[in-house]
């Protein structure tokens, strides 16, 4: 069995698992208890990385569950439905997303390697209260006979746990249809599963190809940036493929001025561009890792510019039911009052978020 096999069959995902790496608070294991019926966990690797003896540690926060998950103020019931736009006149397979005319998100599947406890897709994966069958060939189908869409972004779940054979399928497929001009990965693998970027994957991701790819990963805090992902990065791009970062901004996690400027400085160290800084998105459960708005913004302001490259300085968005919406710029936040933001995206429509108390 290959390694990164290995570390999927070993996956820590229950409470004497996790005890082999690290002292189980109390809190922790009566979280770990209360959340029976939803799936958490990741891969050993990962799990190796976390502090045994600081229930703080940021490794820790994302992977292991807590009973503020059960608190759901303004988190959005139905949350997905909403922002992938699921309950439009549009028909779509379950297994297409869209927000915006030429490019959509195709998700392959559920599994992932990390079920990061701020999973804006937590309904689907984590909580398993919202069923999709996730049927590759109707998606494919579907992308085929929609000429405006030029842009796919394969995702999931963990589109990279796929087997090779099936990662070269969609690949092929995809670059059979004429419209297709950019193919990316959303995937946290290079990160928790560095392994999976092995010598067979990379046979099937290489060569000169008029339809590249692109892979975005997410690393939220600079203790997930080890030699292993170094590694794994750097035989993408020997692949041909260029490396970008997703990061989420977190509470506790990644939103102070030392701990998010050796981020970004720590990522480009091992050719990887910062892309997005996302705000963590109103799914439900999540309220806990929520910031205010504006801390995004006064982060790359204080953290980055002046202190290190413009290279490092990544797009501060959020992500909505009509797009992305960039929050470094004073048009974007329309108005605001003790309880929600109303925001305007790029083409002029309007949408609402919560406010949350610093």
């Amino acid at each position: 069995m290959n390694a990164w096999r290995e570390q999927l069959k070993n996956h820590v995902n229950t409470l004497e698992k996790l005890e082999k790496f690290i002292n189980v608070t109390p809190a922790e294991r009566e979280a770990i208890l209360a959340h029976k019926h939803t799936r958490w966990g990741t891969t050993p690797y990962f799990a190796s990385l976390m502090d045994k003896d600081d229930p703080n540690c940021p490794i820790r926060k994302q992977v292991i569950p807590s009973m503020l998950e059960f608190q759901n103020e303004l988190g959005m019931e139905g949350y997905l439905v909403w922002k992938e736009n699921r309950s439009t006149e549009e028909k779509r397979p379950d297994s297409i997303a869209r927000q915006y005319r030429d490019r959509v998100a195709f998700a392959v599947t559920q599994t992932c390697g990390i079920y990061c406890r701020h999973c804006f897709r937590r309904e689907v994966t984590i909580d398993k209260v919202l069923k999709l069958r996730l049927d590759v060939d109707e998606g494919l189908n579907w992308i085929a006979d929609h000429p405006e869409v030029r842009d796919v972004l394969i995702t999931g779940g963990d589109p990279l746990l796929l087997n090779d054979d099936e990662i070269e399928y969609i690949l092929r497929r995809l670059r059979e249809i004429p419209h297709i001009e950019m193919i990316r990965f959303g995937s946290r693998l290079p990160v928790v599963l560095p392994q999976r970027i092995d010598a067979s994957l990379m046979k099937k991701l290489s060569g000169y190809h008029k339809v590249p790819i692109w892979v975005n990963t997410q690393i939220n805090h600079p203790r997930e940036i080890t030699e292993l992902t170094a590694r794994a990065v750097y035989d993408l791009t020997t692949c041909g493929i260029n490396v970008g970062n997703q990061a989420v901004l977190l509470k506790g996690i990644n939103d102070t001025v030392p701990v998010f400027r050796e981020l970004h400085q720590k990522l480009l160290s091992i050719r990887v561009r910062p892309y997005y800084l996302f705000y963590c998105e109103a799914a439900p459960g999540i309220d806990h890792f929520r910031t205010p708005l504006e801390k995004g913004s006064e982060l790359i302001r204080d953290a980055l510019r002046g202190h290190t490259t413009g290279l490092a300085q990544p797009l501060y968005v959020i992500a909505t039911n009509i797009g992305k919406i960039s929050l470094l710029t004073n048009d974007a936040i329309v108005d605001k009052n003790e309880t929600r933001y109303l925001l305007k995206n790029h083409d002029g429509r309007f949408t609402e978020m919560p406010v949350i108390p610093e």
